[in-house]
């Protein structure tokens, strides 16, 4: 398949992953709404730290879950349409959230949450529509830009509480309904698909399961949720992290968030192009010894504000350039017709990954000590073993890829 590029499909790729990244902000920002919030949710409904934490955490588990079918439709329809589809069907929970918080009802905010989780199944439409507009040598660059729709979440960490302050609790969540309406409407008259993309008809069941039979799929998969998983687990616990442990308030605790997500959104596409220029198996070691580093750091409390800044700023960096090196090396090494469903499936993994660390966290805390250290010493042990698996098991370089069968 060639994408050789002229003038005229070079303009074209780029307004196409301008508004891909756009469309994967937007979503990520309304699968954030309640991380901002939880502190004001625990506070206002007397949630315990597990109960609360239950509550960041249910977007986090359907967002993963559901993107490995919609990887697998990607294949199918196509990243247009299922820009589309997600974008407005995001609108209902986003609304029915803001409905459950102004009620008071935190049963309600559980089930709804639950459904905006389809929110952030967003990310398994991007990697391979992007991978479609690029040649291979470039996808680590297309990869880590799309990847930079993180920033929803740094958006939503710093704009949701302060939105919530100027405009009200449900009045903040018809803006981003409206903002997702908008979006699908950009998508409609704007957005293509490369001409490259060639759809899988195949029945989504039987390409999971090739996929499934790929090495790569669950190597890169373990890689994932450790790097996307600690992205997403931090964005959504740390404004509870922060007020816990630093005591400043929901707004200045979401400020630090954002700039926590920022950092990471920003490295990712750092991680993709270095990626593209030395093996990818280097950039996730990188990642994998700096995060383990910064998580032991975090340990010990680092006094506010520089030091705890630069702490947690760091953690974002090497985590950020590790979901780009890692998503870089999928794209390298995975069959061109199955890049979509074993997109849906490493992406799957890396939101699992940020479903249980709010847990663990909510559940080893220690309110005597006012002490999070077995969660985070959890975090260094899992980073230690992944960067012992990536450097003796892994290979720098791959051969091409060869598709399964199902």
């Amino acid at each position: 398949m060639s994408t050789a590029t002229t003038p005229h499909t070079g303009a074209r790729r780029g307004i196409n992953l301008a508004l891909a990244t756009w469309v994967s902000a937007i979503n990520f920002w309304a699968w954030n709404m309640i991380g901002p919030l939880s502190t004001t949710y625990a506070g206002d409904l007397s949630l315990s730290s597990s109960a609360a934490s239950m509550l960041v955490a249910t977007p986090i588990l359907v967002g993963a879950l559901g993107r490995i079918v919609v990887g697998s439709l990607t294949d199918r329809f196509g990243g247009r349409a299922l820009f589309i589809a997600i974008s407005l069907i995001s609108i209902v929970p986003v609304l029915a959230v803001g409905a459950a918080g102004s009620a008071g009802s935190y049963p309600m905010l559980l089930v709804c949450g639950f459904f905006l989780g389809i929110a952030g199944t967003i990310f398994a439409v991007g990697i391979p529509f992007a991978n479609n507009w690029y040649e291979p040598s470039r996808r680590g660059f297309a990869t880590g830009v799309f990847g930079m729709g993180m920033v929803g979440t740094a958006l939503s960490a710093f704009f949701t509480p302060r939105f919530v302050g100027w405009f009200g609790l449900f009045p903040t969540h018809v803006i981003i309904a409206v903002a997702l309406a908008v979006t699908a409407g950009l998508c409609l008259v704007l957005m293509h698909d490369s001409p490259t993309f060639m759809p899988n008809t195949d029945r989504v069941m039987p390409k999971l399961k090739a996929a499934a039979k790929l090495r790569v799929t669950w190597e890169m998969s373990f890689l994932y949720a450790i790097v996307f998983g600690g992205f997403v687990a931090f964005s959504n616990y740390l404004p509870t992290y922060i007020k816990t442990i630093y005591h400043f308030s929901a707004v200045d605790a979401g400020a630090r968030t954002a700039g926590f997500a920022l950092a990471a959104v920003l490295a990712r596409p750092v991680g993709g192009a270095l990626a593209d220029r030395i093996a990818p198996k280097y950039v996730v070691l990188c990642s994998f010894g700096g995060t383990a580093l910064m998580a032991l750091i975090a340990m010990l409390q680092p006094p506010p504000d520089v030091w705890s800044a630069a702490t947690f700023i760091a953690l974002a960096v090497f985590l950020g350039i590790g979901t780009g090196g890692v998503f870089a090396w999928v794209a390298r090494r995975s069959p061109a017709k199955s890049v979509g469903s074993i997109t849906g499936i490493v992406s799957a993994a890396g939101g699992l990954g940020g479903y249980f660390p709010p847990l663990v966290m909510g559940s080893t805390y220690d309110s005597a000590e006012n002490d999070y250290s077995v969660g985070l010493i959890l975090l260094v042990v899992t980073a230690l073993i992944a960067f012992a698996y990536t450097a003796l098991r892994l290979h720098a370089h791959e051969p091409q890829p060869k598709e399964a069968t199902p």
